[in-house]
């Protein structure tokens, strides 16, 4: 019984020390994400957030008693953005549906948006939530040979796998916290981006229904 339970810890011991390398790696890769989401997030400020804003009541009021194709010419030309174009652009096509296939087909646009967007804040929802569980057992997985190396006295081994431990915790609090901001600057974006599409789609059913 008692063997049998010496090589159930050994083995266990041996799973956990070959999950520090693994453990490592995908912390690199966040870091190495983290850091492309944050460029991602520069460029979109730079090309989608610095421009000037749309005048929904100007741009709605303009819809009135126009024809399908000077609203598509005026929307073109407006500071929206390319994505709020394209929706707008897909509804007006079809602007000769009835009108329940109409309505239909604005939720479903703005449905598509509401997944693109979800899509992105998604990956660094995932960082978030990964980020310090793997750093929690970069943290701990050294601690078991560094124990055993104090306990022989070899201070070498102790201080490299307290080195490890410290890195590994201090990679996951980072790009959990930098994954964080993005997420929550960006769903901050995207709920304007979204309101103002629904605001406009609406303005649009409405002028041809008329």
């Amino acid at each position: 019984m008692e063997y049998m339970l010496t090589s159930l810890k050994e083995a266990m011991h041996v799973i956990s020390s070959c999950l520090l390398i693994p453990t490592v790696v995908i912390l690199l890769l966040f870091l190495a994400w983290t850091v492309i989401e944050l460029g991602g997030l520069v460029v979109e400020f730079f090309y989608e957030r610095r421009g000037e804003k749309p005048h929904l009541p100007k741009l709605i009021n303009f819809f009135q008693g126009k024809n399908a194709e000077e609203i598509s010419g005026e929307i073109e030309h407006s500071s929206l953005l390319r994505r709020q174009k394209k929706a707008l652009g897909v509804l007006i096509d079809h602007s000769k549906l009835p009108p329940a296939s109409l309505r239909a087909l604005a939720r479903r646009l703005l449905a598509g948006e509401e997944m693109h967007y979800l899509r992105i804040t998604n990956r660094t929802d995932l960082v978030v939530r990964l980020g310090p569980m793997f750093g929690l057992m970069g943290t701990l997985i050294p601690l078991g040979p560094g124990m055993i190396a104090l306990g022989q006295g070899n201070t070498k081994l102790l201080a490299d796998s307290l080195l490890i431990a410290f890195d590994t915790t201090i990679s996951g609090l980072a790009v959990a916290g930098v994954a964080f901001a993005i997420s929550r600057l960006r769903k901050r974006w995207y709920e304007d981006h979204l309101s103002v599409l629904e605001m406009l789609l609406e303005g649009l059913l409405e002028v041809f229904d008329r």
